[in-house]
């Protein structure tokens, strides 16, 4: 049997107004890039370090053949460093952990220049990381990113940080308060899911058209309907954790108009949920409605990176 935290018979239900709650903002139908998005003069510039992780090297994701299980298949990850001028070495670093990380390194890098010079966010190094490869269920991604356990972040910390750390000799702050994970999509989720399982390790989340639906794979009964059981079940009966999220959606993202039930495909349903659980539970939240904007879309998130990367620091 279904379960539902709202009362609300069609998708477009909830689009129709978006962010409506005391945290919750609309903006557009017309962007512009924030000035932040744009690289000034004088303004120090960090540098991207690059280095390349081999499936065949991993305890945690050694490969997966989408629609063949038990069947491994190599896979290369890219991974990017990015380390601001005022980084001072040996200092373990406030860490941006960003997941299918080389779709926002240029974006992150010159928006954090512009942001850690003005000293609006702390100094700060940023890893991005790119997925296994494929999409949705059966995929690598998938099995990284829409898994609901505490492997993914588990695996950052086993594997991927100390490989950074010894490609570039930057080591990273255990204090979870100083700790953010950052995506889109299930990347998205990915992050949200890192925080909500291992707290400890991080309390900050940013997340571009969160894919809080039912995209887990291999399914699990304990969490049924994947990361849709975030609005629907598992925030609202947990006891609040320490978190600080920052969400975003778009009017027309990923299927705005599948009506809920019987669809669990609906991104902005299940983000204006996410909204109002959040606000409901309590939690330290910001939720900015796209109107006319896609799926992770490019001018919301140019218009939009440097104000959240603030705000989930402050």
């Amino acid at each position: 049997m279904p379960r539902f935290v709202f009362l609300l018979p069609l998708a477009f239900a909830a689009c129709a107004f978006g962010a409506t709650g005391p945290n919750d903002s609309a903006i557009g139908p017309d962007y512009a890039p924030a000035p932040e998005m744009t690289a000034k003069a004088g303004v120090p510039k960090g540098t991207i370090k690059e280095f390349t992780m081999l499936s065949t090297e991993s305890k945690a994701y050694p490969g997966i053949a989408k629609n063949k299980p038990g069947e491994v298949v190599p896979y290369k990850r890219k991974v990017q460093v990015y380390i601001p001028a005022q980084y001072v070495a040996g200092q373990p670093a406030r860490l941006l952990l960003v997941t299918d990380g080389p779709w926002y390194t240029k974006r992150v890098a010159t928006a954090l220049d512009n942001l850690i010079a003005a000293k609006r966010v702390p100094v700060q190094v940023a890893v991005l990381v790119e997925s296994g490869g494929g999409d949705s269920k059966g995929s690598q991604r998938g099995l990284e990113y829409d898994t609901l356990s505490a492997k993914y972040a588990e695996f950052i910390e086993a594997e991927v940080l100390p490989r950074v750390t010894k490609e570039t000799g930057v080591t990273f702050s255990k204090n979870p308060e100083e700790r953010a994970a950052m995506g889109g999509s299930s990347g998205a989720a990915a992050a949200l899911t890192m925080a909500w399982y291992r707290p400890d390790l991080y309390r900050r989340v940013l997340s571009y058209s969160g894919t809080f639906v039912n995209q887990q794979y291999p399914e699990d009964p304990k969490t049924l309907h994947g990361a849709w059981e975030y609005h629907d079940s598992l925030i609202p009966k947990t006891d609040k954790k320490p978190l600080r999220i920052w969400l975003q959606v778009g009017e027309k993202d990923n299927g705005w108009d599948r009506p809920v039930p019987p669809s669990y495909h609906n991104w902005v349903e299940a983000n204006e949920r996410m909204a109002a659980v959040l606000a409901k539970k309590g939690y330290a939240y910001q939720y900015v409605f796209c109107r006319k904007a896609g799926h992770v879309d490019g001018k919301a998130v140019a218009a939009t990176l440097p104000s959240a990367l603030e705000w989930i620091w402050k």
